[in-house]
């Protein structure tokens, strides 16, 4: 059976946060392109409480890069497309 090799991200999110919300969309259309495995955890869950109190996040959303902490609050699109190592990630400006 073949190994996946894209990397796992997990993503732990609040209801009514605009920082999840956004990373939900950029974390979902590199899925749907296969760059990575996503997984999107609620925080009021068994996983995502335990996850909340191991990692200690300032702001949601917590994400996880290979089951390690990698950021918390507003998604940093610049620095996730370096650790993925993609060549270009589009950033929406506001």
């Amino acid at each position: 059976m073949p190994v996946d090799p894209s990397p796992t991200v997990v993503m732990v999110r609040t209801p009514a946060c605009h920082f999840c919300h956004e990373a939900e969309e950029t974390l979902g259309a590199l899925f749907r392109a296969r760059t990575i495995n996503l997984v999107v955890v609620d925080a009021d869950s068994d996983d995502g409480r335990d996850l909340i109190a191991r990692h200690r996040p300032a702001l949601a959303p917590l994400v996880l890069l290979d089951g390690e902490f990698f950021s918390s609050g507003r998604l940093p699109k610049h620095k996730l497309a370096r650790a993925l190592g993609a060549a270009r990630l589009t950033v929406a400006r506001p």
